[in-house]
C-alpha cells in the first residue's frame, strides 16, 4: 500500500488507499524528546559531509584510504543542523548497505550506532518526522497505526510509545469506545463538554501501565471479534508517539551471512536487461525456521512502521511459510504470503521486503492471478542511487521462479497518478527503459513522441505535466513465453463491477456458476483451484490456475474494460 502527502488544517496527513490512516503532528510542533546535549562532539567542518557524499559516486577507486580517514573523522564530530545531521545519517547508511570493503562496512555502523548522541539538540527536530528519513536514532514522531501494528509495537518498545496527548485532537471519539470498558464514563460523556479522558483512562489503569496499555488491553477483553475490536479500536484514529530508541533505522539490520564488497562501480540502469534477467538460473530459496521467521517479520513490521507505512502483507504475515533468497551481491529478499483467513477472494497475495547487506533497503507487494502479477515497488529513499533497476529485476526473476509467472503489470500510482514522488523521480522512464510498455493508446502515442525527442534531442527531459500525462496509464511487461497482449484490456475491478451489476454471485461461487456447462474434467480441476486458495501456500493455487485455460479465458471475458 501507497501513501500520499497531504495537508489538511496545517497538519501532514498520510493517507493510504485502503484503510490505515498516517497522521502526524501539526508543523509547527515543538515538544521534543530525546537524550541530553552531548558536548564531547566537536562541531562538525561545514566540507566533510560534502566530501563523504562525494564517495556514493566513486564506486571502484582503488585507494579507500581517504574513505576510512573521512569515516573515522566523522565520528568526532557534531552538529546541531538539522539538515546536516539526515544528510549525514543517510550517507552513512547508504554506504553500509554498500560498502567498498570490510573497513568502510566497520566504520560506517560505528558512526551510525553511535547517532542518538547527534540528535540530542538539533534546530529543526520536526525535519526528521519526513516520511523519507523518519526513524534516526534519539528521534521521535507520531502516526496513526492499526489496531494490530499498535498491539505489537507496544509488546516490544512499551516505554517507547504512548498516546501522543499534546496532539491528539480526535478525544472526541473516545466517548463511544471508553463507554464499552468503564461504563460510568456513560455519565459523562454524553452531557458533559470538554470530558477528561485521559483522567478516566489514568483512574482505571493499574499503577505502572500506560494509558495506551490500558487501552490496548481492555479492547482485546472485549467480547468481539478480532476484526470488530479492531475497528473499533481503529475508529479513534489515535495518535501515537513513538520515541525511537532501540528499534531504530540507523540500528536495524538482518544478519547477513557474508558482506558483498561494491569494488567496482554499481550496477546501472543501463548495464540491465529484463529478459536476461528473467531467464537466468533460479535463486537460491531457503525456508526460515519458526525463530528466524519470528525475528525477521518483527524487524520487517518495524520498518515499514517507522516509515509510516503498513502494508497489509507485513501487518498480517502467515508466520509459518517465510522464506529468504539470495538474489546476489549481497541482497536478500525475505518473502511471505498471509494465513488463509487473510486471503485476498480472487488473486494470491505475497509481500516482501529486500536486504542490501542486511540493510532493509524497501519492500515488495506481489498481487496475481493466474500468470499475471500486479507489482508494487518501493526503494527506500535513501538508496535511490544504488542497484536500483538491478534489483528490480532480480525480485521479478524471483516471483517469475516461484509463481510461474509471465506478465507483470504496473499500477497508475507506481508512475505518478496521484504520487508526486514517483512525477518527481521520473518513474515512467525507469519502467518503460527496462521494457514495460504503456496500456492506455494515448499514453503510448505520447511515449512514442517523447522517445523521439529523446533520441533527438540530446538532454532532453520529459516535462512534469507530460509524466502527469503517461501517469493514467497501467504498464505491461509480458515474458517472451507469455501471450502477447492477453491481459492488455483486463482489470480485476472490472471483474467485480460486472459482477455486481450482473448479479453474479461472489468467489467460490462465481466460479462454479461458470463452469455449470464444462465437463467433468473441468471442473474437477476448478475445484482443485478452490481447494488449493485455501492450502498451505497460494503458489500452488496460481500454479493450478495456469493449467486451466477455460477458466482463465472466462475470467479475462468477465474483466475486460467496461
Amino acid at each position: 500500500m501507497h501513501r500520499s502527502l497531504t495537508k489538511v488544517n496545517g497538519a501532514r496527513l498520510w493517507v493510504d488507499d485502503g484503510s490505515v490512516k498516517f497522521r502526524l503532528r501539526s508543523e509547527g510542533w515543538g515538544k521534543r524528546r530525546g537524550g541530553a546535549r552531548c558536548n564531547k562532539l566537536k562541531p562538525m567542518p561545514t566540507d566533510l559531509l560534502a566530501r563523504l557524499e562525494e564517495w556514493k559516486k566513486r564506486f571502484g577507486a582503488p585507494d579507500l584510504r581517504e574513505l576510512h580517514r573521512l569515516l573515522a573523522d566523522v565520528s568526532g564530530y557534531r552538529s546541531t543542523d538539522a539538515a546536516a545531521l539526515i544528510r549525514l545519517h543517510e550517507c552513512l547508511l547508504f554506504l553500509r548497505a554498500y560498502p567498498a570493503d570490510a573497513e568502510v562496512l566497520r566504520l560506517a555502523d560505528a558512526a551510525l550506532f553511535q547517532f542518538a548522541e547527534r540528535t540530542a539538540e538539533p534546530d529543526d527536530p520536526a525535519a526528521f518526522e519526513d516520511a523519507a528519513v523518519s526513524g534516526i536514532a534519539g528521534t521521535s514522531f507520531s502516526a496513526v497505526f492499526s489496531y494490530e501494528v499498535a498491539r505489537q509495537l507496544y509488546a516490544r518498545y512499551p516505554r517507547q510509545i504512548e498516546i501522543d496527548w499534546e496532539n491528539y485532537d480526535r478525544a472526541e471519539k473516545l466517548g463511544p469506545v471508553l463507554q464499552r470498558c468503564l461504563p460510568l464514563v456513560g455519565e459523562d460523556w454524553p452531557v458533559e463538554a470538554h470530558v477528561p479522558f485521559r483522567a478516566w483512562m489514568d483512574a482505571a489503569r493499574p499503577r505502572g501501565q500506560s494509558a495506551l496499555g490500558w487501552l490496548l488491553e481492555s479492547v482485546a477483553s472485549l467480547p468481539l471479534s478480532a476484526r470488530d475490536r479492531a475497528d473499533l479500536y481503529d475508529s479513534l484514529e489515535l495518535l501515537l508517539e513513538w520515541r525511537i530508541a532501540r528499534a531504530s533505522r540507523s540500528r536495524m539490520r538482518m544478519p547477513a551471512r557474508k558482506p558483498f564488497f561494491h569494488r567496482k562501480p554499481l550496477l546501472r540502469r543501463a548495464d540491465i536487461a529484463l529478459e536476461t534477467e528473467l531467464t537466468g538460473p533460479p535463486l537460491p530459496v531457503k525456508r526460515l525456521s519458526k525463530m528466524e521467521a519470528r525475528r525477521t517479520l518483527d524487524l520487517i513490521l518495524e520498518t515499514s512502521a517507522m516509515r509510516y507505512r503498513e502494508l497489509y502483507g507485513f501487518t498480517h504475515p502467515d508466520a509459518q511459510r517465510v522464506f529468504r533468497a539470495d538474489a546476489g551481491r549481497g541482497v536478500e529478499i525475505v518473502f511471505f504470503g498471509v494465513p488463509p483467513e487473510r486471503r485476498l477472494p480472487l488473486r494470491a497475495y505475497h509481500a516482501g521486503m529486500f536486504f542490501s547487506n542486511g540493510v532493509p533497503a524497501g519492500y515488495v507487494e506481489v498481487l496475481s492471478l493466474f500468470e499475471r502479477a500486479e507489482i508494487g515497488f518501493n526503494l527506500y529513499y535513501t538508496f535511490r542511487e544504488g542497484e536500483s533497476a538491478w534489483i528490480y529485476a532480480r525480485l521479478l526473476r524471483l516471483f517469475r521462479q516461484i509463481l510461474g509467472v509471465k506478465c507483470f503489470s504496473v499500477d497508475p500510482y507506481q508512475v505518478g497518478l496521484e504520487n508526486e514522488e514517483a512525477l518527481d523521480s521520473g518513474a515512467f522512464w525507469f519502467y518503460r527503459k527496462l521494457g514495460f510498455r504503456p496500456l492506455d493508446s494515448a499514453a503510448a502515442q505520447l511515449t512514442e513522441r517523447e522517445e523521439n525527442r529523446i533520441r533527438r534531442t540530446p538532454g532532453y527531459r520529459s516535462s512534469r505535466r507530460t509524466l502527469e500525462k503517461l501517469a493514467h496509464s497501467y504498464l505491461l511487461y509480458e515474458c517472451p513465453d507469455a501471450e502477447p497482449g492477453a491481459w492488455d484490456r483486463f482489470r480485476v475491478r472490472n471483474l467485480g463491477l460486472r459482477c455486481c451489476r450482473t448479479g453474479i454471485p461472489a468467489c467460490p461461487l462465481l466460479f462454479r456458476k461458470i463452469a455449470e456447462n464444462w465437463d467433468e474434467g473441468e471442473r474437477k480441476l476448478l475445484e482443485a483451484v478452490l481447494k488449493a486458495k485455501q492450502g498451505l501456500d497460494e503458489a500452488r493455487y496460481l500454479h493450478l490456475m495456469q493449467r486451466h485455460a477455460r477458466l482463465r479465458a472466462a475470467l479475462i471475458e468477465l474483466g475486460r474494460d467496461l
